[in-house]
């Protein structure tokens, strides 16, 4: 993609890379979902001129004036950041780091490989309750802006952190220690729903195309989801989404 900007008063805005230190939260439920739950991470606000003034954009200016931020409206700033026509807010925000609480259930994503899965996933993850997602890298870009709108700011009240591989995550403090692990597999033995899974453990999941790699039948208590032998596998959010809801059934109500 052609690398585009545009000179504002306070620095310069270039579309969105990964190596930079800030990312954009596109459209108005996402910014907001970033000034109420990252307000520590809001660097700048940026409205469209063709967005209808009325009590969400009351809203912004009112959560924009306690932290000190002037929204700016720039429609320039829309050209270079968004392919989007009906977005009319971009929320900009300083990148962050997060460790995962060792006490409660992970989401584990092996090197996925859509940002629009791994949004889609965020937002589910966060209907069921789960808070706390694992990234084994290689993997997409869990602060791409494609993210962030796909998963509708749910982002922001996530705790997500990356690891280089699986061992360093079941190795590590934000794992902990005694939780159960299950790897989703088309090659395990388990069925969903056959015993209950545990309170807490790690729902473990392979990248889009491949799935898990066999040597995850050895990790703890591998799970199939079983379905009709007219599709040769669930996609991955839906999978997630099954996952989760068996698990919560599980636990009981919120």
């Amino acid at each position: 993609m052609e690398q585009r900007s545009f000179d504002g008063e306070q620095r310069r805005i270039h579309t969105y890379k990964r190596d930079g230190d800030v990312s954009y939260a596109l459209g108005a439920a996402p910014a907001f979902e970033l000034l109420k739950k990252r307000p520590d991470k809001a660097r700048r606000v940026f409205i469209h001129s063709a967005w209808e003034r009325g009590d969400a954009s009351r809203e912004l200016f009112t959560l924009c004036r306690g932290l000190g931020i002037e929204p700016e409206e720039r429609d320039k700033a829309f050209a270079v950041l968004s392919q989007k026509e009906n977005c009319f807010v971009i929320g900009e925000f300083e990148k962050y780091q997060s460790a995962l609480d060792p006490a409660q259930t992970h989401v584990v994503l092996v090197n996925p490989s859509n940002s629009g899965n791994l949004g889609t996933i965020m937002r589910t993850a966060l209907g069921f309750g789960v808070h706390d997602i694992a990234i084994i890298t290689p993997a997409v870009d869990m602060f791409d802006p494609k993210t962030v709108r796909a998963s509708m700011g749910a982002i922001f009240s996530l705790r997500v952190k990356c690891f280089s591989s699986f061992a360093e995550y079941s190795a590590s403090a934000d794992c902990g220690v005694g939780r159960g692990f299950y790897p989703f597999m088309l090659k395990a033995r388990t069925e969903l729903g056959a015993k209950p899974l545990a309170r807490r453990c790690s729902l473990i999941f392979g990248n889009e195309a491949t799935g898990l790699p066999d040597e995850f039948l050895r990790v703890g208590e591998s799970v199939i989801i079983r379905h009709s032998t007219d599709i040769d596998s669930l996609n991955l959010p839906m999978a997630v989404g099954i996952a989760l809801y068996e698990w919560r059934k599980g636990i009981g109500k919120f």
